[in-house]
């Protein structure tokens, strides 16, 4: 799987999607949702996933994941008031590593309006260096994975 979603993706190219309500905040001075704020979609459906599928505490983890990577392709504009479908499915599972990639839907449409993906390297918290993913978290992202 490419790490750049084509701008004919569709949504039935993702295994999970998230609802995010765009804000007045998000425009920018162009009229459209400023680039800044298409990672922080990112990150929330990323961890929201992550959070609902018991795999994160953010206070209390032992493991963390850290971005390493993340980069967006930008196809049609969003601007407040759409609303936004954030699509997410896993690229690669490494050892230590998930290529998330996230799709972000306008509205009803069926095509992306931004893609882009996001790399996370699980750490041991107090230590920061690399740790094995444990099972139950390798094996929920394994339902994420695009074949």
């Amino acid at each position: 799987m490419s790490s750049q979603p084509s701008k004919d993706e569709t949504r039935a190219a993702y295994r999970h999607f998230l609802a995010i309500p765009t804000r007045w905040m998000d425009n920018d001075v162009y009229g459209h949702v400023n680039n800044v704020v298409y990672y922080s979609y990112f990150d929330t459906v990323v961890n929201k996933w992550l959070i609902d599928s018991g795999l994160l505490d953010f206070l209390r983890s032992e493991t963390i994941g850290l971005v390493v990577e993340t980069s967006c392709s930008y196809f049609r504009p969003i601007a407040f008031p759409d609303a936004i479908a954030a699509g997410l499915r896993v690229a690669h599972l490494g050892r230590s590593s998930v290529h998330y990639e996230v799709g972000l839907f306008r509205n009803d449409e069926s095509t992306v309006a931004a893609a882009g993906h996001f790399i996370h390297v699980y750490v041991d918290r107090a230590s920061n260096r690399p740790v094995a993913i444990a099972e139950a978290m390798r094996d929920a992202l394994q339902a994420l994975m695009v074949k």
